[in-house]
């Protein structure tokens, strides 16, 4: 009985002493995406790769859910998330940030492929920290540098249309912006909005008939639908210059692109310092793309003719 009795106390203090790697070696997060498109995917596979790189492989958990593009549904997984007690929640897209920061001020989120964080959570006068428990990365590439691209590539276009879904403020944020850039270069740009994918063939073809070029921010409902956009386009002979590097695969002749994957990298180190205590969210600021990179898409480029300079990459299309 005794040898017994000193072999429990002898098992108790092991379990008591063991190294806190051991004890404490899993963290859960819950990854909510508004929808499922290529660079929504590529910033979540970054984001996973770079937190396990950082915590070791196995020791976070992930719950990935997909909105399907209802912003409802971000709040109701987002819920989930809550009720499951998560470490730390991944907002990829607007909705799905607005929906956990709407949702719970005490589990750290981070968002990744936002645009513009005052807009998308209300912040008057935004100086790039968000404070409580939000912070992440954005998508945004200089709006400046995106505009010039539409004169450098195609000197006799007159008419931008700038095709964009309205229920997404980002978008309106980018194309307020970009009109702006291309007004102060005598350019006429036109607002080209639909509300959802319903309309969004029948707003396309519309500007078709009106523009020399298209425009299309950093949109979702676009990403996600980018075939309808190259089917009316291609066929109509208008060039597409887009603001992210999935949708000018599948429908754009050029981009200043960013890497998703990257993006996402970024947001894991972010992650894995908040998980281990080695930062604080509420004084992370938001972080943004280290490079940007003019790419075309050789595809449409040749089909439609386009000339690109030499400082141009091509995509690499799957």
């Amino acid at each position: 009985m005794k040898k017994r009795l000193l072999s429990l106390l002898l098992a108790g203090v092991m379990v008591l002493t063991a190294p806190a790697s051991l004890a404490e070696s899993q963290y859960k997060v819950g990854i909510c995406q508004i929808l499922t498109h290529e660079a929504v995917e590529q910033a979540a596979q970054g984001f996973m790769d770079a937190l396990d790189e950082a915590l070791g492989k196995g020791t976070v958990s992930y719950d990935m859910k997909d909105a399907s593009g209802d912003s409802s549904i971000c709040t109701l997984i987002v819920n989930d998330f809550i009720y499951d007690e998560v470490d730390l929640i991944l907002a990829n897209g607007t909705p799905a940030l607005q929906a956990a920061a709407a949702s719970t001020g005490d589990i750290p989120i981070l968002g990744t492929s936002v645009t513009e964080y005052g807009v998308a959570l209300g912040i008057d006068d935004f100086n790039g920290l968000v404070g409580g428990n939000v912070s992440g990365t954005s998508d945004l590439a200089p709006m400046d540098q995106q505009a010039q691209m539409i004169p450098d590539l195609f000197p006799e276009a007159r008419t931008v249309g700038l095709l964009y879904c309205s229920a997404e403020p980002n978008s309106l944020y980018q194309i307020e912006t970009v009109k702006a850039c291309l007004e102060g270069m005598n350019l006429t740009a036109i607002p080209y909005p639909f509300t959802d994918s319903n309309d969004m063939a029948a707003v396309t073809q519309e500007a078709c008939l009106n523009v020399d070029v298209i425009y299309i921010p950093t949109d979702n409902t676009v990403a996600a639908n980018a075939t309808i956009v190259d089917n009316l386009c291609q066929p109509a002979g208008i060039p597409v210059v887009t603001g992210d590097t999935g949708t000018c695969a599948v429908a754009g002749a050029a981009v200043l692109g960013i890497s998703y994957y990257e993006l996402g990298q970024v947001t894991g180190r972010m992650a894995a310092d908040i998980l281990t205590g080695k930062a604080e969210i509420s004084t992370m600021p938001i972080a943004y793309a280290e490079n940007v990179t003019h790419q075309y898409n050789p595809l449409i480029c040749e089909a439609l003719g386009i000339s690109v300079p030499d400082s141009y990459v091509p995509l690499n299309i799957q």
